[in-house]
């Protein structure tokens, strides 16, 4: 029952909201390139579903290596600070710096570093910068959280470091680790569309460049018809790592535990 609550409650909300668009857009006669009724936005779509699923494949490509590329560093570097606290403390400072550093004032130097005839490397790198740091932090919080008696235990029976790494560390840091996941998830996503927004005309194939494109055009239906799929396409992502938290801590851990 309370499963079907929260399937049931979003979706009359969203419905509602739709409802009272649609409502609102033909009774105050709202021109069209102001703001769309869902129906024509629907209706764009449909129109417009092979090249907005080319770009949609586009995007959800790069962003689905910079979170792959992220999940990579940011655990490795991670693992690195566990086990050195002076590389901790040389090089964290420098993951914060480049995490509070905006992407978009970067983003045109990593392009040209790169080159425009490898657009989608640079597409790759500008949107792992944006997704690496919350994988960083919480791996990194999690690598440190272990039991220092579990530790001392290992040391005990003669554990080497690689042991305890493997054995209490990493463990404890799985909970942090995908939770960080679950936050760099939508970041990939946010910056691939930054990093296409940056490409401009001609370089970039994704949703980015479909929305600049329809609202060069005054095509906003079908600008919002490609919002709708970025925000669907983030909404999944969220969903795909929240069930994967769910399969790997759900016989362990009390946050899998109380959900269930």
């Amino acid at each position: 029952m309370n499963r079907a609550l929260t399937i049931a409650l979003p979706l009359a909300v969203a419905l509602a909201v739709l409802g009272a668009w649609e409502w609102a857009v033909a009774h105050w006669q709202v021109p069209p390139y102001v703001l769309p009724a869902p129906s024509a936005i629907a209706h764009a779509f449909a129109g417009n579903f092979t090249s907005l699923m080319a770009a949609l494949a586009s995007t959800l490509t790069v962003t689905l290596e910079a979170f792959a590329a992220a999940c990579v560093l940011g655990l490795a570097t991670a693992i690195g600070f566990s086990q050195s606290r002076l590389l901790e403390r040389t090089l964290y400072p420098y993951a914060v710096i480049l995490q509070v550093t905006p992407v978009v004032a970067i983003a045109p130097l990593i392009l040209i570093w790169v080159g425009f005839e490898r657009i989608n490397l640079a597409l790759v790198i500008i949107a792992t910068i944006v997704a690496f740091f919350p994988i960083l932090a919480g791996a990194t919080l999690g690598l440190k959280s272990a039991d220092f008696n579990l530790i001392d235990l290992t040391r005990l029976y003669g554990a080497s470091r690689a042991q305890q790494l493997w054995r209490v560390r990493l463990p404890t840091a799985l909970p942090y680790l995908l939770s960080g996941m679950k936050t760099a998830g939508g970041l990939a996503l946010i910056g691939a569309v930054v990093a296409e927004f940056v490409a401009g005309s001609g370089t970039a194939t994704g949703l980015a460049w479909r929305i600049v494109e329809s609202g060069n055009r005054l095509e906003i239906a079908t600008l919002f018809a490609a919002l709708a799929l970025l925000a669907l396409t983030g909404v999944l992502i969220f969903a795909a790592l929240s069930l994967l938290e769910w399969a790997l801590l759900r016989r362990w851990h009390e946050s899998a535990l109380s959900n269930s």
